[in-house]
């Protein structure tokens, strides 16, 4: 009956965590001035292509390593 009830209880947390845990509305870029007055982009400041090309080389890192392996097993 015990764990009944603290599933019970977990799952009702968990249910209901989002209700209690909504954050705050992003700040508006350049500081509230229209788009094309500031030095801030419309789409935000954040660089998006350091982390994305290096996931893309260690991908294909990744596959070459996995084929490589793949072919020499079948030999």
């Amino acid at each position: 009956m015990k764990k009944a009830i603290k599933l019970l209880v977990v799952t009702a947390f968990l249910i209901a965590a989002p209700v209690f845990l909504i954050a705050q509305n992003p700040p508006h870029p350049n500081g509230g001035n229209p788009p094309g007055t500031g030095n801030t982009p419309v789409g935000g400041g954040a660089p998006i292509d350091g982390g994305l090309s290096i996931m893309l080389v260690l991908g294909a890192a990744y596959g070459l390593k996995k084929t490589f392996a793949f072919r020499k097993k079948e030999d």
